[in-house]
C-alpha cells in the first residue's frame, strides 16, 4: 500500500462513505429496499412516482440523521486532526480546551429552563464558544514568556473542571423526574433528535470553519516542527494558531450542539486516517473528514438497530474508542513520532 497515493486512498475512502450512505437508508425498523430508496429520490425530482409512506422515512426520518452523522464526525475528527498538529501532542482531542464541557454546561442550563429546542442548540453552541474563549484568554494572554502550548492545554483542563463542576451542580438541582433524565441522556450523545430544520445553522457553521482549515492547510502542516521552526520560515505561529483554535472550537460547538457529547470520535479517527494517508495534514485533514463521517455513521446505523431500543451513540464511541485509546498510550508513551 506504500506505492498507492494518497489522492487514490482519499478516493476510496469518499466511495465507501457513499457506499455506507445509501446502505443506511435501507436500515431501520421500517424496511425499505433499494427500489424504495431510489423511488424516493426520482419522485422527488419528478421523475417517477413516489409510496407516501417511504417518502416520510427516507426524508423526514433517514436523510436528516444521515447527513446529520455524516457532518457531526467529519467535525469531530477534522477537529482533532488540528489539534493534534498544533499541540504536536497525538493524544489531544477536541475536548482538550473545555468545549465540551461548555457546551454540555450551556445544554444544561437551557434544559432546566425549558426553552424551546432552538435555545438549547444555541446555548450548546455558546457554552463550547465561551468555554474555549476562556482557555485561550488564561493560556495565551496570561501566560506570556513561557510555554504558550502548555499553558493553553493546562487552562484547558482547568475550565474544563470548572464547567464539569457547574454541570455537576445543574444535574443536582435539576428535577430528577422531569429535567435530570432529558439532561442525562443528551450528555449521552444521540442524533434521534435530528430534523432539517435544526441542521441549517450547525452546517453553516462547520461549512465557514472547514474552509479556512482547508485553505491553510499547508501552513498549519508547519506547525508540527515546532514554534520557533515555524517562525523561522515565516510562518505567523500566534495568529496561525488562533485561528486553527477558533475554526476547531467552532466545528466542535456546532456538532455538540446537534448530538450532544460524542466522546473519542477526535481523537482515534485522526489516528486512523493518519495509518491510511500518513502525516501530511494536507491529506490528513480531508481523509480525516471522510473517515468520521463514515465511523460516525456506521456506529449510528449500529445504534439504533443492534437492539430493540435505540443506544445512545456515545456509548458505542467510546467503547469502540478505549481499546483503540490504549493502544494509543503504549505506541505513544515516548513522545510523538
Amino acid at each position: 500500500m506504500s506505492s498507492v497515493s494518497p489522492q487514490f486512498k482519499l478516493t476510496i475512502l469518499l466511495f465507501l462513505l457513499i457506499a455506507m450512505i445509501f446502505i443506511s437508508f435501507l436500515l431501520g425498523r421500517f424496511h425499505l429496499s433499494a427500489a424504495d430508496v431510489i423511488s424516493v429520490f426520482g419522485g422527488w425530482m419528478g421523475f417517477v412516482p413516489e409510496t407516501r409512506s417511504a417518502s416520510h422515512v427516507v426524508m423526514e426520518l433517514r436523510l436528516p440523521r444521515i447527513i446529520g452523522a455524516v457532518m457531526v464526525g467529519a467535525a469531530l475528527s477534522v477537529s482533532g486532526a488540528a489539534y493534534q498538529v498544533m499541540f504536536r501532542n497525538p493524544m489531544v482531542s477536541p475536548a482538550i480546551l473545555g468545549v465540551s464541557a461548555g457546551a454540555a454546561f450551556g445544554a444544561a442550563v437551557a434544559i432546566l429552563w425549558s426553552v424551546p429546542s432552538f435555545f438549547v442548540h444555541a446555548a450548546t453552541f455558546l457554552g463550547g464558544l465561551c468555554a474555549v474563549g476562556i482557555t485561550y484568554v488564561i493560556g495565551a494572554k496570561f501566560c506570556r514568556g513561557g510555554n504558550t502550548t502548555l499553558a493553553i492545554i493546562l487552562s484547558g483542563i482547568i475550565v474544563s473542571t470548572l464547567f464539569t463542576s457547574l454541570l455537576s451542580m445543574i444535574k443536582y438541582v435539576a428535577d430528577p423526574y422531569d429535567k435530570l433524565p432529558v439532561i442525562v441522556y443528551w450528555l449521552m450523545g444521540s442524533l434521534a433528535a435530528i430534523s432539517l430544520d435544526n441542521l441549517f445553522f450547525p452546517l453553516v457553521f462547520m461549512g465557514a470553519a472547514f474552509i479556512p482549515l482547508f485553505l491553510l492547510r499547508w501552513r498549519i502542516n508547519l506547525l508540527s516542527f515546532g514554534d520557533e521552526e515555524a517562525q523561522t520560515l515565516g510562518i505567523p505561529v500566534e495568529r496561525l494558531r488562533l485561528i486553527v483554535i477558533l475554526c476547531a472550537t467552532l466545528m466542535t460547538a456546532a456538532a455538540v450542539s446537534l448530538s450532544g457529547i460524542i466522546g473519542l470520535v477526535g481523537l482515534i479517527v485522526p489516528h486512523l486516517v493518519r495509518f491510511i494517508v500518513g502525516p501530511d495534514f494536507r491529506f490528513l485533514l480531508p481523509g480525516s473528514a471522510l473517515m468520521g463521517g463514515l465511523f460516525l455513521l456506521a456506529s449510528d446505523n449500529l445504534a439504533r438497530t443492534l437492539w430493540t431500543m435505540e443506544i445512545p451513540l456515545g456509548i458505542l464511541t467510546s467503547l469502540f474508542g478505549v481499546p483503540f485509546f490504549l493502544y494509543l498510550l503504549v505506541k505513544y508513551h515516548h513522545g510523538w513520532d
